[in-house]
């Protein structure tokens, strides 16, 4: 179901349930969360080596992709609407620096942090509408003006094309729950001047069938498959600016 995240995240029960709850140790969203922290990783050391980049992770809410590359950047900058959820990411050990901004009006400016620099951006773009979506990635492109400042990396936490949309369809004909396919990703991010680098997926999985063995482990098996990535309900994106 969509959510108002402005609205819900200024509440600090909310907050801590997100953290808490939601991502609990072995939980679905912290299994995927895993998988995620180490492409991103080896995604950080391969892209840029000795040469570390400066982080600025929009919507941060707890600091989740701060604390993924933690000891990869020379610094990070989170911003986020709500201070309760930045107030909870310095509690529980995410290392930036807090800007809170807006939920509406102009684009915020990037701290000047220089280059390279990589942006990140997870649960967002599901949980806003297409104008907010549009202002966080004219945000990436302030932050990284050139093909070579750097790379945005953006989540897609409920693909279109994936497993879960179409079992969705099958069971009730009708969408409960917020989806995005790829063609949109990708027009959302070219209006704003990037082009996708690489796609990545990691769970074919619904939350409902990652508590069984056998569905996990073929989940593994189908994940290592090339081409496979299209129909992951969690995908990331990793994107330049073009030339």
């Amino acid at each position: 179901m969509t959510t108002d995240y402005t609205k819900v995240f200024q509440d600090a029960d909310a907050v801590d349930k997100y953290e808490h709850v939601t991502y609990a140790p072995d939980s679905y969203a912290s299994q995927i969360n895993e998988r995620q922290q180490a492409y991103l990783r080896k995604l950080v050391q391969r892209e840029f080596g000795a040469k570390l980049p400066v982080q600025h992770d929009f919507a941060c809410g707890t600091g989740r992709a701060i604390r993924t590359l933690h000891g990869l950047v020379r610094e990070a900058h989170g911003y986020d609407t709500s201070a309760e959820m930045m107030a909870k990411a310095e509690e529980v050990g995410s290392r930036a620096r807090w800007h809170q901004i807006p939920p509406d009006g102009p684009v915020p400016n990037p701290v000047p942090a220089g280059h390279p620099a990589i942006v990140t951006m997870f649960r967002l773009l599901l949980n806003v509408d297409e104008a907010v979506r549009d202002r966080a990635v004219a945000f990436a492109a302030k932050a990284l003006p050139t093909p070579d400042a750097g790379l945005l990396v953006v989540e897609n936490h409920g693909n279109a094309g994936s497993l879960r949309h179409l079992r969705a369809r099958r069971h009730s004909g009708e969408r409960w729950f917020a989806e995005l396919s790829h063609a949109e990703v990708e027009r959302l991010l070219d209006r704003h001047g990037f082009e996708i680098a690489e796609r990545r997926g990691f769970s074919m999985l619904t939350e409902s069938l990652n508590g069984n063995p056998l569905a996990r482990a073929a989940d593994a098996a189908a994940r290592a498959l090339p081409g496979t990535d299209g129909f992951a309900v969690n995908v990331l994106y990793v994107a330049r600016r073009k030339k």
